[in-house]
């Protein structure tokens, strides 16, 4: 899930896509790439992980964050120092092959009560 911060949490167009596939987060992996001020979008992501706990999804500890997002990207939109976003990245998508593997395989064995 991308989101930017708006208001120290996330923006209704990101809960309006939640909302919208509501039965695909069903026991499925989550990570989180955020962008905002000095939070980096930080509490947007905490507010997103109540969200898709009620939907029986399971986030992923560690996320890619922007931290005074407009000063991390040059004019071509590339990001100003590549190495962190990198190592970060690595991390988040590390853990969400993890743990898609393991909740496909849970689910194969058995199917998540509805």
């Amino acid at each position: 899930m991308v989101t930017p911060e708006y208001n120290h949490s996330h923006p209704a167009s990101v809960k309006n896509a939640i909302d919208w596939h509501y039965t695909e987060w069903r026991a499925e992996p989550v990570g989180f790439v955020s962008s905002g001020g000095i939070s980096g979008g930080l509490r947007a992501v905490e507010h997103l992980r109540h969200v898709f706990a009620e939907l029986h999804a399971v986030s992923v500890r560690d996320t890619v964050s922007f931290h005074d997002a407009g000063r991390q990207f040059d004019a071509a939109g590339q990001p100003a120092d590549p190495e962190m976003p990198a190592v970060a990245a690595d991390k988040l998508l590390g853990q969400l092959v993890w743990w898609g593997r393991a909740l496909r395989s849970a689910r194969a064995e058995h199917p998540y009560p509805a």
